[in-house]
Parts: structure tokens; sequence; C-alpha cells
């Protein structure tokens, strides 16, 4: 099942590879040795959250990735998350 959630992907030399973040879930992120295992891995954390929040019964954020993006591309925010 796809979702929508918008996900960041930040070089580390430090752990040298790559750490993809969902922002909209708190916590959610995976590592990988490459910009496409980072991916591929957070895609399975995001299924693995949303399992885990519904069967904790906690709110599911609506995903707001495509208006941010709207929003960016029209000016009206910064890429940063601001």
């Amino acid at each position: 099942m796809p979702h929508n959630y918008a996900i960041e992907i930040i070089s580390s030399d430090e752990d040298e590879g790559f750490i993809a973040v969902v922002p909209e879930l708190p916590g959610c992120s995976a590592f990988g040795e490459t910009e496409e295992e980072a991916l591929r891995e957070v895609k399975v954390a995001v299924s693995l959250w949303l399992e885990a929040a519904r069967e904790e019964g906690r709110v599911i954020p609506e995903p707001a990735g495509r208006e941010r993006l709207r929003d960016i591309l029209a000016g009206k925010g910064a890429a940063s998350g601001s």
C-alpha cells in the first residue's frame, strides 16, 4: 500500500551512508549505505510505524507532502521545512 508522506534523505559522513527521515511520523527513520537502500528501508519503517500506531490507537497524521511541495513550488514556503 503506497503512502504519501514526504521523505528526506540526508548524507551522513559520520555513519558513512544515508539517513532517510519521515518528518510527519515522529521517530520514523532508516539508514542505508546508498540513497536507494535508505529509501527502501524507510518505506518498510513507514509501514511498521503505521501498523504500530493502529495497534496502539495512536493518531496517524494525514500526509501533507504533496501540499507542502505545492507550497514550496509556488514560493509560499522554504524547502528547509520552516
